[in-house]
């Protein structure tokens, strides 16, 4: 891994969800980072500032300060514009879910993190790239996981109740007596039709139902494949893995995660792994 001097002059982004949810963590990480090198802060105020200001970064290595959707908007603007295989990025982590970065070796505290921007070693990673040109740099998954119940707050009744002087009672009963929130179920994913292949070989066909599909980068410029084929009452169906370049999945209007993003419905869609395709600073190993 290539280490980096501390004389590199350093471009800082802060992405504004950073700012409004962490405003201190982010202060901290500009105070080491501007400690140990030449910076310029960047404080976009949405998405198209932010594409626009790695754009004209120079020869400023970028350095990201954001949640996990932040990273992937970084890694998403400069594999649009063709420049991510010649640029190494940086990140510190503020925000509500920063578990991609953590997974990728980048440290979660400012602090830490600050300090891997200014002392870190380069490392190459693989990248999903699919056929509209989305990237996933963690895993996808088919699909989507999506919360079971969510809570929903009744209105309270009686309200406008007018004249009508029971009314008038039951509406000032429930503002006295606060009721709980009623659960409400919500609909989860039920099981797939999908086609699934890797390097042309199918994996599951449409004929078989699947519960999940996942796919992540792994090494050496295969992609790591799992299909969890449905499973009948009480029983546990094992796994089918599958390793490869490409992966292409087909079946009717269905939506995927891929890292923080769930997109769709598509009816077809192929991810190609591309190897070493681009760089993220994280801490020399001790």
């Amino acid at each position: 891994m290539a280490t980096y001097p501390t004389s590199d002059q350093l471009l800082v982004v802060v992405d504004p969800a950073a700012r409004r949810t962490d405003g201190e963590s982010v202060r901290i990480a500009k105070d080491v980072l501007s400690a140990g090198a030449a910076t310029k802060v960047c404080l976009p105020d949405g998405p198209d500032e932010f594409a626009r200001a790695l754009a004209r970064r120079g020869s400023r290595r970028p350095v990201v300060v954001g949640d996990d959707r932040a990273l992937m908007r970084a890694v998403t603007v400069l594999h649009r514009r063709r420049e991510l295989a010649g640029c190494v990025l940086s990140a510190v982590p503020v925000g509500g879910v920063v578990s991609l970065a953590r997974s990728l070796g980048v440290p979660t505290g400012p602090v830490a993190a600050a300090r891997a921007v200014l002392d870190g070693a380069e490392r190459r990673l693989d990248l999903l790239v699919d056929d509209s040109d989305g990237v996933v740099l963690g895993a996808l998954r088919i699909p989507p996981l999506v919360p079971r119940q969510a809570a929903v707050e009744e209105p309270p009744v009686g309200a406008g109740a007018g004249r009508d002087w029971l009314r008038t009672c039951q509406s000032l009963v429930r503002t006295l007596v606060a009721r709980p929130p009623r659960a409400v179920a919500v609909a989860g994913p039920g099981p797939s039709r999908l086609r699934v292949e890797v390097d042309g070989v199918t994996v599951v066909d449409l004929d078989q139902p699947v519960e999940a599909v996942s796919v992540a980068p792994g090494d050496s410029g295969l992609a790591e494949v799992e299909v969890r084929p449905l499973s009948g009452p009480g029983a546990e169906a094992t796994p089918l893995l599958a390793r490869g370049r490409t992966v292409t999945v087909t079946g009717e209007d269905f939506r995927y995660r891929a890292d923080a993003v769930v997109s769709g419905p598509v009816r077809r869609r192929t991810w190609t792994v591309r190897e070493g395709a681009w760089g993220l600073v994280v801490p020399v190993p001790g």
